[in-house]
């Protein structure tokens, strides 16, 4: 038997239950893999509640998008896995299908990555989510280049701190928002070049900060986790024919931009899905994974984690997430009861 997470009702972290479950032999193209830790994500805490993308198909109902581990068998026609190779799952599945909060899980095996000697599986589980987002919001669709300035809104996230180390990586200047002053000096030990705090400002009162911040002249792209009423004063922010990339909705459900200021920026506006990538485009996975991969290695990206909890913690890891205080990653390490398979040199 195998302990897991599911939830048998949408509601808050209090629902989340760890049951024995037998897990199934992997299928045509799927892997089991012991895991090791878990990577958390939003998305997670909102599909627990109903409001994140497909429902559930039906209850009890697992989660979970990413994970690192070791494969402990493959199923018919997986090719290049072998029991025993350390890896990490990446979010290239719905949750309706797979999830990975357990001691073990069956993925599909086009949603492994080869784990690099010297990666632990914290790091392993704690890297993809935010590194693939961030390369995919700014690589393949919002182009950044050396020696332009890059504005990442909800900064102190995961995938905000990807797309700081990213534009270092690839010679841009990274300017952070945040709500408030108490993050300020971790951003800029996470790399930033400059922090503006937003909170109490309004749409003009932020294009003027982030202005300001880039000595007048305006970034040339802003990766957007916001969205809401505060798109205004991004959209202010950019210099003429600059790039607004849209990736999330923590703002609410709508995106406010002026419509004749558009028309006299050229600003070209871009929304950007990881799901959607990730799960229908094969290229895009395959570059990614070689980008993160040589980022790991160099280290040039390396995953700021907040916190570790246990498995069994799992419903105050959840609470964690929610409470926004964090900066960076949060991680559930996995104790194993009984030993699966040994854990391969490095894997830990």
């Amino acid at each position: 038997m195998t302990r897991t997470v599911r939830f048998h009702a949408y509601g808050g972290p209090e629902v989340l239950r760890i049951d024995d479950i037998e897990l199934p032999a992997p299928g045509p193209g799927e892997a089991r893999i012991r895991v090791d830790a878990i990577g958390l994500n939003r998305a997670e805490s909102l599909f627990r509640q109903g409001r994140y993308g497909r429902p559930v198909r039906a209850f009890p109902a697992g989660l979970g998008y990413e994970a690192a581990g070791a494969v402990e068998e493959t199923g018919p026609g997986v090719t290049g896995f072998a029991p025993g190779d350390p890896v990490s799952v990446l979010p290239a599945f719905s949750m309706t299908d797979y999830g990975v909060y357990g001691e073990a899980a069956v993925v599909p095996a086009a949603a492994l990555a080869h784990r690099p000697a010297g990666v632990d599986a914290v790091t392993g589980a704690a890297v993809w989510m935010t590194h693939l987002t961030a390369f995919g919001g700014l690589l393949e669709d919002g182009t950044l280049r050396p020696g332009e300035t890059l504005v990442v809104t909800a900064a102190s996230s995961g995938v905000g701190i990807a797309a700081v180390q990213l534009a270092r990586r690839v010679g841009a200047v990274p300017v952070a928002t945040t709500r408030t002053d108490a993050k300020r000096e971790r951003l800029l030990a996470a790399g930033a070049a400059e922090v503006v705090v937003t909170g109490g400002l309004d749409a003009a009162g932020v294009a003027d900060a982030l202005r300001a911040a880039t000595g007048g002249r305006g970034a040339d792209v802003v990766f957007d986790a916001v969205g809401g009423a505060q798109a205004a004063g991004l959209l202010g922010a950019l210099v003429p024919y600059g790039r607004y990339v849209l990736y999330g909705a923590l703002g609410g459900p709508t995106l406010e931009l002026p419509a004749l200021d558009l028309l006299r920026s050229g600003v070209t506006v871009r929304p950007y899905s990881i799901s959607l990538r990730t799960t229908t485009t094969g290229d895009t996975l395959r570059r990614a994974s070689a980008f993160v991969t040589s980022g790991l290695l160099s280290g040039a990206f390396t995953p700021v984690v907040d916190r570790v909890f246990d498995l069994s913690e799992v419903a105050e890891a959840h609470r964690h997430l929610e409470s926004g205080t964090q900066v960076g990653k949060i991680v559930l390490t996995v104790p194993h009861r009984h030993p699966r398979l040994r854990a391969p040199r490095g894997s830990r």
